[in-house]
């Protein structure tokens, strides 16, 4: 499979943020969202066998723990993610698959966690989750929405209850997006979407849904990679 890097951070993102995590990013992706934050997934890369990745993620995390499976979009190299991500549960790691939601997930492992980040209007890349994969969400997986504006927060939420989505999943974050070109300053002033406002819309509408900020960009500047 192609991958772009394997590295061991804190986990930044979802229910599992702050716990120690070892981050398989695989290179290419089918979306240009406006504000991606991972753009050099999209070439580039080195080769490596699912045996390659299992010893690199080992020698990170030789007891087990937390990986996520991210991109860039994992799915487009879904017949090798596929055993790698059945590998790792096998080896007693907790598996978290990161995916626009927008390939067939019905082939991802049963003991993985889902985290689906469904495109908002003002991403660039609306109308592309594949509504079949609702099919596939079981309880102990997430979806994310990532949101720019007031727009984007009503198409979440109205998602959020015509499938009755916090009655499926463990979690449904809402997170500000972030700027693309954030560097500097570790707060809250890159956020597209101010958090306060945002928790004061979800307030309002007693949204079931948990805010989420993406906490590595206040512990490193927003623009390393490999954090």
């Amino acid at each position: 499979m192609q991958i772009t890097e394997i590295y061991k951070s804190i986990q930044g993102e979802s229910t599992h943020t702050g716990l120690p995590c070892v981050f398989v990013r695989l290179t290419g992706c089918n979306l240009r969202c406006s504000w991606c934050d991972s753009a050099y997934t999209f070439s580039g890369g080195h080769r490596m066998t699912i045996e390659e990745v299992l010893v690199e993620v080992e020698e990170l995390s030789p007891a087990g723990g937390l990986v996520e499976i991210t991109g860039g979009e994992p799915m487009l190299q879904e017949r090798e993610v596929v055993p790698l991500m059945q590998h790792l549960l096998d080896a007693g790691y907790t598996v978290l698959l990161e995916t626009s939601g927008e390939r067939p997930l019905e082939r991802v492992p049963k003991g993985v966690v889902k985290i689906v980040d469904i495109k908002c209007p003002n991403s660039g890349e609306p109308d592309t989750f594949r509504s079949e994969n609702l099919e596939s969400l079981v309880s102990h997986d997430e979806v994310k929405f990532v949101l720019s504006d007031r727009e984007d927060y009503e198409f979440a939420r109205e998602f959020v209850l015509r499938y009755e989505l916090a009655q499926r999943v463990n979690a449904v974050l809402f997170s500000p997006a972030f700027r693309v070109d954030a560097t500097g300053a570790r707060d809250s002033s890159h956020c597209l979407l101010d958090p306060r406002e945002l928790a004061e819309w979800m307030l309002a509408d007693n949204i079931q849904a948990r805010l989420g900020l993406q906490i590595h960009k206040f512990i490193w500047d927003p623009a390393m990679k490999g954090v």
